[in-house]
């Protein structure tokens, strides 16, 4: 697919500051009635706010800010021990009304295109499995983006992203866990939700941080439901997503 890219400059940017390579992609949704109004916020100088692409519902990329300079896109976020996100990672909008305006799912032509900036990105930037997520991966207790209508699995099977073993089954046994149990289970559906990525701290306690972070994965990974409860399949799912992360960090540690 050849990209339609169109430069509409935004002033939202600054330096990186960073001496690691850009590792990541963050995706979101625009969350406005229109790409119109979208475009004109992440161009607003007062709403101090960008991203280095927006992508409309007919395919057509929004080119904003330059991959070398660092978009204002994630705010307060982390993910697998990087706090400063923006200055790691690419971040791209896609054109939806969201929750507050009109969710709905995303156009196949917008995903060709997400796609193809995808590959495009990719021969510029080396950017693991692991590393490409939501808004809502990277501030749980603040976003929801791009929310339970994005299709995970199609960017995993192009090539982007992590999803479920084709032999992937709930585990006997598997617990149920919600909002203040404490104990032994819930500490190690913390050690797997941190190994993921979530920023999520030890304590055997389910507590809001932990809540929120089931809901951010279930976003991702089990969007039939999203409640920030993890039932039997939600808790096998966090712990096999986590399996991988493992072995990818294995894999990748031992080729360097």
């Amino acid at each position: 697919m050849t990209l339609k890219l169109v430069d509409h400059p935004s002033p939202n940017f600054d330096e990186r500051n960073c001496r690691r390579p850009v590792d990541m992609v963050v995706l979101h949704y625009t969350g406005m009635p229109t790409a119109a109004a979208a475009l004109e916020r992440l161009s607003d100088p007062q709403a101090k706010v960008s991203s280095h692409y927006l992508i409309d519902e007919d395919g057509t990329i929004y080119r904003l800010v330059p991959e070398d300079k660092r978009a204002w896109h994630a705010g307060t976020a982390f993910w697998r021990g990087v706090r400063d996100v923006n200055a790691r990672s690419i971040g791209i909008e896609l054109v939806n009304p969201g929750h507050e305006f009109g969710y709905r799912e995303f156009p196949a032509v917008q995903i060709d295109a997400l796609i193809a900036l995808l590959r495009d990105i990719a021969s510029r930037h080396e950017v693991m499995p692991g590393n490409y997520v939501g808004h809502s991966d990277v501030a749980p207790l603040r976003k929801e983006d791009p929310g339970e209508l994005f299709p995970w699995r199609r960017l995993h099977a192009a090539g982007f992203g992590r999803w479920w073993a084709a032999d992937f089954k709930v585990s006997p046994g598997a617990p149920t866990l919600r909002a203040g149990e404490r104990g032994g289970a819930v500490l190690e559906l913390q050690v797997a939700l941190d190994k993921i990525g979530y920023a999520i701290e030890g304590s055997g306690i389910y507590d809001t941080h932990t809540e929120a972070a089931v809901r951010a994965f279930q976003r991702h990974w089990r969007q039939d439901q999203v409640d920030g409860v993890s039932d039997a399949e939600t808790t096998s799912l966090i712990h096999h997503i986590a399996e991988q992360m493992t072995v990818r960090r294995i894999s990748s540690a031992r080729a360097g």
